[in-house]
């Protein structure tokens, strides 16, 4: 076959490895495969590399090269340490996709380390034993072919089937069959391209060769190495679009996600809505019923001992003054059942004192119902909270202290407020049993209303609502809000001012 033909060969040989290379390396950084990228950084290094080496020899074979006939011995060793490099990078990237971890990605490294070293002692022991330099450098191109390119195409191969089932694994069987033909690919590339070498001294060489393959076939071996090498390097392209493709499943899978979060937290919001108006009712029904059953029997019967002390006190005035007496003390417990109502309602240390004073004093007022020790610190300096923000974290910690009650079996209670830098936290930490935060949240049947509640009061003046807990370790409940949040929200409402 005529030079030019040869030469337009090794072009398109080379343009197929070099475009592969280029691809690979516009591509590497983005998928999710941490150990296929890894893998895909040395096939990049061998595609560019071998790509060069062909057009090295094609610009050879056309006698183009600057200086050759003046340094050929230059020449020569650039284009032997271009096969070398690019085959030990082929071994490195089959050897990184067997590697499943990084540990085992770092011992494979050994492999093309000891594959250079096998070459560099038969480069050696050629020299010693070749004396004609044309030989030489033959005998020098096969051994690179035998101790290196056959092992690396193989090993590549081997990578590459491994990676088919890392595909077929991830739910993208198209792209595993586009790795498995890439891998039969690079097996012939390495069984059939690379056994028929150039005519030299090293066995078997001298016998299969070049040569040898055009008598038997009819074209020479470097078409059939280009058309595998055109072959491998599109399918490999093609399996490099699964990063893509992983990415936009990736990021289906978590629009999907957020958006079963946020229909399950629509879900939660409207039935909270309906228990906090079912609560408000059951409130107004509660509160009626103690006026009804503890102020307004109190005044009617304040009525009937007036009008009985009015009509008597002409008569006998002793027993008027002891009926005055008994109806002072009834005004007095009806005086002290009202003032435990309002303050059920909403108590007057809130607005009178402070926050950090309400939370003492449900503290107290919770330890002499139960058997539980409440602690109340309070660290920084005490600053003016719009009243909205001042209920809302009172509501969330009397929340969290029912919850305690109802369900943690605790002993000990911790209610921390914390005056920052840039803003105000509240922490309520417990001693009891503790339970899985995630299974709570999956359990769609019986959702907890309690944090729900929680963490929606938090929201309405933005504060971040936070919870830590494990079973037998107890439950950490943390709430906090910027004061920038603050500021940007009420300090424009004249209605919030001085709360």
């Amino acid at each position: 076959m005529d030079v030019p033909t040869i030469a337009i060969i090794f072009f398109f040989y080379g343009l197929a490895f070099f475009s592969m290379g280029m691809a690979i390396t516009l591509e590497v950084g983005r998928g999710t495969d941490e150990r296929l990228r890894r893998a895909l950084r040395p096939l990049a290094i061998f595609g560019l590399l071998h790509g060069t080496h062909e057009w090295l020899e094609m610009f050879q074979l056309l006698r183009l090269l600057p200086g050759y006939s003046a340094a050929p011995l230059a020449w020569e060793s650039v284009r032997l340490a271009l096969l070398a490099l690019s085959f030990l990078s082929l071994a490195a990237f089959g050897a990184s996709l067997l590697s499943p971890s990084a540990r085992a990605h770092r011992i494979g490294l050994l492999v093309p380390l000891g594959l250079a070293a096998v070459w560099g002692f038969g480069i050696l022991m050629l020299r010693g034993r070749i004396g004609v330099v044309s030989e030489l450098w033959d005998a020098a191109d096969v051994w690179t072919r035998y101790v290196l390119a056959i092992p690396s195409a193989m090993l590549a191969s081997a990578g590459l089937i491994a990676q088919q089932r890392e595909f077929r694994r991830a739910g993208l069987a198209r792209f595993g069959r586009d790795s498995l033909w890439a891998a039969v690919a690079f097996a012939w590339y390495g069984v059939i391209g690379q056994v028929f070498t150039r005519a030299s001294p090293l066995p078997p060489s001298n016998v299969i060769n070049q040569a040898l393959f055009f008598e038997l076939f009819g074209f020479p071996i470097q078409l059939l190495r280009a058309v595998i090498a055109i072959v491998g390097a599109f399918f490999v392209i093609r399996f490099l679009r699964s990063s893509e493709v992983e990415t936009k499943r990736h990021i289906a899978e978590l629009q999907r996600e957020r958006l079963q979060e946020a229909e399950r937290r629509e879900a939660l919001r409207g039935e909270l809505f309906r228990r906090v108006v079912a609560a408000q009712e059951a409130e107004r029904q509660r509160i009626g019923r103690e006026l009804h059953d503890e102020t307004g029997q109190a005044l009617t019967a304040i009525g009937l001992g007036l009008r009985g002390a009015s009509s008597v006190l002409r008569d006998d005035v002793d027993k008027a003054a002891g009926n005055m007496r008994q109806l002072e003390g009834l005004v007095a417990h009806s005086l002290t059942e009202l003032q435990r109502l309002i303050s059920d309602l909403r108590p007057s240390h809130l607005d009178d004192l402070g926050l950090a004073s309400a939370l003492r004093w449900y503290a107290g007022e919770v330890e002499t119902r139960v058997p539980l020790k409440i602690g109340v610190k309070v660290d920084g300096e005490d600053r003016d909270l719009p009243t909205p923000v001042k209920t809302g974290l009172f509501r969330i910690a009397q929340e969290a202290l029912t919850n305690v009650v109802k369900h943690a079996n605790a002993d000990n209670v911790e209610v921390s407020l914390i005056f920052g830098t840039d803003g105000v936290q509240l922490d309520v930490i417990d001693d009891g049993c503790g339970f899985n935060p995630q299974i709570l949240s999956m359990d769609l049947s019986r959702p907890s209303w309690g944090l729900a509640g929680m963490e929606e009061r938090a929201a309405l003046f933005n504060g971040r609502f936070q919870l830590e807990s494990g079973e037998g370790e107890g439950t950490r409940i943390r709430v906090i809000v910027p004061y920038q949040d603050i500021s940007e929200e009420y300090d424009d409402d004249p209605s919030n001012a001085g709360g």
